[in-house]
């Protein structure tokens, strides 16, 4: 299983390190061009990381491999998705396309301002965004979101591994931050409408940093999406909810081709129970890059384009 972080994080900040062994999963976290010790590629596109996760696919040899991404992390999974490259990627949760036609006047004006200027000056909006610093992206992450997520972001094990995940990201620079973020922020274009393999958005009913929505347009233009939706959590549900976000994917060609029956192509949500008690063994919330329970090489680099594992 493939994950792709969100922005401002390397391949470090994994999750589920308790669940993975158990479940015969190994989780192989790509660092995108930039961020990292991937080498920077600044004028990258989402077709071109689609491209890099197939060759690290093809030299690898998984086959087509499940994906799990986080944030800004999931426009890339969905790129991914729309050209095939991946089987049922989880978005846990998704950053929803905040420039789509939908959130017109959704936003109040100073988040919309970047938006904006993502969409009318990309070139601008990136240079903007290339002068925060990782100390600034973790004053700004940190605090963010209803009560259940700080709760994950003070534990000692997610703190130490979200401090080191973000002084990695920036470690060459703000460039590859600037250019995931513009991206995401931007029109995407990723036709969603051409996904044909299962996709799963999971959202907190209490997030709405990530979508204004709860993840539902998106969802609507996936002919095979099926839309979580956690009550009383936020968004850091990858963390308090990874067991469910992994079987659900493991069982997942079972579980479309019914839903593929009963649904017709319709949308179904499911009610999600509440969230699970943190875990407080070390290691039981992040888990390192390209590992399970004793699978060696976690930097072992595979991409002609040094996507770095």
């Amino acid at each position: 299983m493939l994950f792709s972080p969100g922005a401002a994080t390397s391949r470090r900040l994994g999750f589920g390190a308790d669940a993975l062994g158990g479940l015969g999963v190994r989780l192989i976290s790509l660092d995108r061009p930039g961020p990292g010790v991937s080498a920077p590629s600044p004028a990258r596109s989402f077709p071109a990381f689609a491209e890099d996760v197939q060759i690290f696919a093809e030299l690898r040899g998984p086959g087509r491999p499940m994906m799990a991404a986080h944030s800004r992390g999931a426009p890339f999974a969905l790129a991914c998705a729309a050209a095939s490259v991946v089987g049922g990627p989880a978005v846990v949760p998704g950053a929803d396309e905040v420039s789509d036609a939908r959130f017109a006047g959704v936003l109040p004006g100073e988040p919309q301002r970047p938006v904006d200027l993502a969409v009318t000056g990309p070139g601008a909006a990136e240079r903007m965004f290339a002068r925060l610093t990782a100390d600034r992206m973790r004053d700004l992450v940190m605090p963010a979101g209803p009560e259940t997520d700080p709760a994950v972001h003070r534990h000692p094990v997610f703190a130490a591994a979200c401090r080191h995940a973000l002084g990695e990201a920036f470690a060459q620079g703000a460039g590859g931050y600037a250019r995931d973020t513009v991206l995401a922020m931007g029109h995407r274009g990723i036709d969603l409408s051409s996904v044909r393999v299962p996709v799963h958005p999971w959202y907190g009913a209490s997030d709405v940093s990530h979508s204004p929505d709860p993840g539902a347009g998106p969802a609507d233009r996936i002919p095979s999406s099926v839309r979580h939706v956690v009550p009383d959590t936020g968004g850091a549900l990858l963390w308090t909810h990874y067991r469910d976000v992994l079987r659900t994917l493991l069982r997942g060609s079972v579980t479309w081709a019914a839903v593929g029956r009963a649904e017709a192509g319709r949308l179904a949500v499911r009610s999600c129970p509440p969230p699970c008690a943190l875990r407080r063994r070390a290691g039981a919330l992040p888990s390192c890059a390209g590992r399970n329970s004793g699978s060696p090489h976690p930097d072992r680099s595979y991409s002609r384009r040094a996507i770095r594992c």
